[in-house]
């Protein structure tokens, strides 16, 4: 079935040379090398300036993921149904909220196991060695795992790290979530790149010096040093997963 927009020609969609919001009205659906059988958008990538990829994937029956390229990191988001994950010689199913990260050189394979297909957010990034550190070992979890931490002390916004916080690795990915009404404590700048994707409830989000209502399925990029800021509105929590660079020089 054909979504139209409400209004011909209207969308929330923008992009600024520092930032950068998609909704899910706007995306386009194509083949990816690697995921045969997938239905693919490639929401945030070097074109449009940022220094990583991030992907939603959905996988049909009979599609799949196979990779890596031979310096790409991958790390995979279960945001619904389930996949089978088939790593080092083992079969690991996860489900919705379940992740794994897939280091550089790492073979995999990833098939849908749920009806409807399975959808995955993807981030991709070519990773940055550090003199005298190997690279990581593959981390494979589910967010129902973990505690959120108040973050800066806030009780209602909690942060959920579903990676460790070692040199060893050049990224980070985090899921936010906001009671109605919580914000971060400032707006932020910061040498880090962010790409994050709403998964829950909605808010507003200050990017530069604009102001955007964004609402679940939602994505957004944010170029370094962006100023940024973010309110939960609405009667339910807000919810984001978002990547950023951490761990190494500022130089390149």
């Amino acid at each position: 079935m054909t979504i139209m927009t409400p209004l011909y020609g209207h969308t929330r969609s923008v992009v600024r040379p520092h930032y950068a919001l998609f909704t899910p009205a706007g995306m386009v659906r194509a083949p990816l090398p690697g995921w045969p059988g997938a239905e693919c958008v490639v929401a945030i990538g070097p074109a449009l300036g940022a220094h990583f990829a991030q992907l939603l994937i959905t996988l049909p029956p009979g599609a799949m993921g196979i990779g890596p390229g031979a310096d790409e990191e991958n790390f995979l988001f279960v945001r619904s149904g389930a996949v089978e994950l088939q790593i080092g010689g083992q079969n690991i199913r996860l489900t919705t909220g379940g992740y794994a990260y897939l280091p550089p050189n790492m073979p995999y394979q990833v098939r849908s196991d749920s009806i409807p297909p399975a959808e995955l957010i993807v981030f991709q990034r070519r990773y940055v060695a550090l003199d005298g550190v190997a690279a990581p070992a593959p981390v494979v979890g589910h967010e129902d795992d973990l505690v959120g931490a108040p973050f800066l002390g806030d009780e209602a916004a909690l942060l959920k790290t579903l990676l460790p916080d070692i040199p060893a690795f050049d990224l980070a990915v985090n899921i936010f979530t906001f009671q109605p009404g919580a914000t971060l404590p400032f707006v932020e700048t910061h040498v880090m790149e962010h790409g994050m994707q709403m998964i829950l409830g909605q808010g507003i989000y200050r990017l530069g010096d604009d102001w955007h209502p964004v609402q679940a399925g939602d994505i957004i990029w944010m170029a370094p040093w962006c100023p940024q800021w973010f309110v939960a509105t609405g009667k339910a929590p807000a919810r984001y997963i978002y990547y950023k660079n951490v761990n190494r020089s500022p130089l390149g």
